[in-house]
């Protein structure tokens, strides 16, 4: 299998996987066939040596995996065996062509060789979104990686932070009117903190499902939350103060779709996800009228 790394693919840098399934583990004797294989035929011109060349197998030879290991002793071994082995492959050369073939060899990192074997297959596919596709029932290797919010709201918070400083605006009018005067009224600080955490706890929850699942499964959060919730959110109430604290204890109580993420979504997370749903416009604190 070839991945090219340029639009000039073969004739440029690419990556060569020898995916193969051996009745035994992989051996010293059959990767050195291959290898021949690559020199030969790069030598010939059909395409560049790649710049790496793994070898795919369910098991292999623990000597064959300490000889990858040590690429200069690798290529040593390699360089003696293509000088006496009886490979058609080889023999079949003429001179000119076998010293072209053993030129490219002794100018070749060795490094470029490597080893993976099924249990790292499984362990890299894991932290890919196609792993849930191919084993939806098969929990991802890690959860979300938690995420803090930074001193200064970034770019994607500013609806959202907006939002709350109309909260704040509304409940202490002689006291707030920016961001900046936040700072300065204990009440509103700690509480802004606590929703900028709770933010970035669903933020990691997003990044985990588009990179790890389906962006989808957090697109469904975000919903399920949604459909209760807009209901208190709708209902009256006497400041956005008040609003707001009700909907996130309602959304405390929801259910949400049954899916991979769902044991990662707690009550942080839920708040979070309205403030999400702020930043889309879906929800608001403070409505004309109440005060």
């Amino acid at each position: 299998m070839a991945g090219f790394l340029t639009q000039a693919k073969l004739e440029g840098e690419w990556h060569n996987y020898q995916c193969k399934q051996y009745k035994r583990d992989l051996s010293w004797t059959t990767a050195a066939q291959e290898m021949r294989k690559m020199f030969v035929a790069a030598a010939a011109g059909h395409f560049t040596v790649p710049s790496r060349y793994v070898f795919v197998a369910l098991t292999f030879a623990t000597s064959l995996k300490r000889l990858i290991s040590k690429p200069s002793e690798c290529r040593t071994k390699f360089l003696e065996d293509l000088s006496t082995t009886r490979d058609k492959l080889v023999t079949k050369l003429d001179d000119d062509e076998r010293q072209k073939v053993m030129e490219l060899a002794e100018g070749t990192d060795f490094g470029m060789f490597s080893c993976i074997d099924l249990d790292q297959v499984l362990e890299e596919h894991m932290t890919t979104p196609h792993w849930l596709g191919r084993f939806p029932h098969a929990p991802p290797a890690n959860g979300p990686v938690k995420l803090t919010p930074p001193e200064r709201p970034r770019h994607d918070e500013a609806r959202y932070v907006q939002r709350l400083i109309d909260v704040y605006r509304e409940r202490f009018p002689d006291k707030i009117n920016t961001l900046e005067q936040v700072e300065d009224v204990s009440e509103a600080k700690g509480h802004l903190l606590r929703q900028r955490v709770a933010f970035f706890a669903a933020e990691s929850m997003r990044v985990f499902a588009r990179d790890s699942t389906t962006p989808e499964y957090f697109d469904q959060v975000k919903e399920d939350i949604y459909t209760i919730v807009v209901e208190e959110s709708e209902r009256s109430h006497p400041n956005g103060w008040e609003r707001h604290a009700a909907v996130m204890i309602c959304a405390g109580t929801v259910e949400v779709t049954e899916t991979i993420l769902k044991p990662y979504v707690g009550p942080e997370v839920r708040k979070g996800v309205c403030h999400h749903l702020a930043n889309d416009d879906r929800l608001i604190w403070c409505r004309e009228g109440e005060r």
